[in-house]
């Protein structure tokens, strides 16, 4: 549980390659994470080349750190081919989430860039990737170590967004 309450989002990132094991390691968290129907309609682009990484961060106008990371990890699919086509989106993101509390784990820091819903920036990203029209890449985890370990973001407990029984 310590993961899920020191996670946070990290966007500046030492100047350090992420390790293979690692690398492989969030792939796993990745797909261990639940599906409808036990679908597993995902499929990870595994970015380092400082090249392509340059022209992932462009995909989106709020992914510029992705430039600078150990690694990008990018989920994605072709929701036509899904059992359930409904539910793309919520495995994705359940994917997405095992990743960046599996980076705190490895004591990386990782942030989530959105690209899935936009359709501009689907696109780029399907360009920057090589990727067919058919196969849709949800998001960015963008993931290194922190240049600032001991940043954080501060989320804290809210009581007033707890409703019992009903809102």
């Amino acid at each position: 549980m310590n993961a899920l309450f020191t996670r946070h989002s990290v966007r500046q990132y030492a100047d350090r390659p992420v390790e293979e094991e690692k690398i492989e390691t969030l792939i796993k968290a990745a797909m261990a994470a639940p599906t409808a129907g036990n679908q597993q309609e995902w499929e990870f682009v595994v970015v380092t080349d400082p090249e392509v990484k340059k022209q992932v961060a462009a995909a989106s106008p709020y992914a510029g750190c992705a430039a600078k990371a150990g690694v990008l990890i990018v989920p994605v699919g072709d929701p036509a081919s899904c059992r359930f086509p409904e539910c793309f989106d919520a495995d994705m993101a359940a994917a997405m989430e095992n990743i960046l509390l599996e980076a705190v784990h490895l004591d990386l820091g990782a942030v989530w860039l959105a690209i899935a819903p936009f359709k501009d920036r689907i696109a780029n990203a399907q360009k920057a990737l090589g990727l067919p029209e058919n196969v849709i890449p949800f998001a960015i985890a963008s993931v290194g170590y922190p240049a600032d370990p001991k940043a954080e973001d501060g989320r804290d407990y809210n009581f007033s967004k707890v409703h019992r029984d009903q809102y």
